[in-house]
């Protein structure tokens, strides 16, 4: 961490502080509910310039001709949909922040995701961070939260070619399942704010022949283009009934194409190599009966937030996963994290670093653009592992220009 402007904001932290950040975010985005931190991450240059290298090196090793063949086999016939691209417009590469064996704050991946995040609530994070900051002694200047030293304009049209893409906006849905139920809601606003794009549950939409339709302004008009925020997992949860089928052969382009969704996934960690990934292994491939599980930790390789990962884990819980599952669960090598900073109270608080990837329609590479930051200061990232506590939740990674 950048130890100067984290000793100047805790020195002049009060909670008026916060109250100043949520205000100037709240009037970009509409009302937050998800937990949001007092802090933004101060990141230094070099673990910075590492988190954006290490993905990139990550990312190269996903694509590889063999990893890819291997990972195709993660995407489930019912939902196999045409017209897959070559890569994905967008990546998550979730790294929690531990020591390294030099003392160094580094990274460890936690998980991966080829799926749309906050892109745009953390650009606006970021403007709300900057405005507050310059209030604050000696922590006022040209704050930035876009990697790769791009400009704000360079950024968001990275974004707005990635999202929207050859469609007009109009022609664009950001789609869900009952999006003004979701917590991500504020980034949907900040999505529109930002690229004029609408957010459309799926089930309102409907379909004729090759073509979906959406309705606005009491016409129905055709949809060129998904932002595709679909967790597969709620869908079949809640056995959302829709108007079309995944596999279904479309007039659509999508960000990302649904089938990315499980083909760069925790399904993928088993088949990476890198100082900063901890070994993986599905559990269909693990002896667990004669295997010390003490430093293992299981993990659902299909769920969002945190959902069914066991951290004790027993050898009673392995064997009730039926034998045909135990290809869609991993057990990763733990780790623990660091002490990424102390509050101004000295509580330590731990942080997971989403370096965030985007990749315009065309274009040959993902490009890390945005750090999406978690504080925690419970055993676990999220929301049920830290009830009561303050300092913790979702910000951005900042830096000056």
């Amino acid at each position: 961490m950048d130890r100067a402007f984290r000793t100047a904001y805790n020195q002049s932290y009060t909670p008026d502080t916060f109250l100043e950040y949520r205000r100037r975010l709240e009037e970009r985005s509409g009302p937050v509910e998800f937990p949001l931190a007092e802090t933004p991450l101060f990141l230094s240059p070099e673990l910075r310039d590492a988190l954006a290298r290490e993905a990139r090196a990550i990312v190269q090793q996903l694509q590889s001709p063999d990893n890819l063949a291997k990972q195709q086999k993660a995407i489930p016939e019912r939902v196999f949909a045409p017209g897959m691209d070559a890569l994905p417009n967008t990546l998550q590469v979730d790294f929690a922040l531990v020591e390294g064996a030099n003392g160094n704050i580094e990274g460890r991946l936690v998980e991966l995701q080829a799926f749309p995040s906050l892109y745009a609530i953390e650009t606006l994070m970021a403007e709300a961070w900057r405005e507050t900051l310059s209030t604050r002694p000696g922590l006022a200047g040209d704050w930035t939260c876009f990697l790769g030293g791009l400009g704000d304009a360079e950024a968001h049209e990275l974004m707005r070619s990635t999202i929207v893409g050859d469609a007009a906006p109009e022609e664009t849905v950001l789609v869900d399942i009952h999006p003004e139920s979701q917590k991500t809601w504020p980034d949907f606003v900040a999505t529109k704010r930002l690229f004029g794009v609408d957010t459309v549950c799926l089930t309102k939409l409907k379909k004729d022949g090759r073509t979906l339709l959406r309705e606005k302004d009491g016409k129905w008009i055709p949809v060129r283009r998904f932002y595709n925020r679909v967790v597969f997992d709620e869908l079949e949860r809640k056995n959302v009934a829709l108007p079309f089928s995944w596999r279904d052969e479309l007039d659509l382009t999508w960000c990302s194409h649904p089938n990315w969704y499980w083909v760069w996934s925790k399904y993928s960690l088993p088949l990476l190599k890198h100082p900063w990934v901890p070994e993986a292994r599905y559990v269909k491939d693990v002896d667990f009966e004669s295997e010390d599980l003490s430093d293992l930790v299981l993990k659902p390789l299909f769920s969002f937030s945190g959902g069914g990962v066991v951290l004790d884990v027993t050898k009673e819980a392995l064997r009730a996963i039926p034998e045909s599952e135990r290809g869609n669960y991993l057990l990763q090598r733990r780790f623990h994290y660091a002490d990424a900073f102390r509050t101004p109270e000295g509580a330590p608080v731990k942080a997971e670093v989403r370096v965030m990837l985007l990749r315009p329609p065309g274009a040959a590479d993902l490009v890390p653009l945005i750090c999406l930051i978690r504080l925690s200061r419970g055993r676990m990232l999220g929301v049920d592992f830290n009830k009561g506590l303050n300092w913790v939740g979702g910000t951005v990674g900042l830096w000056r220009r």
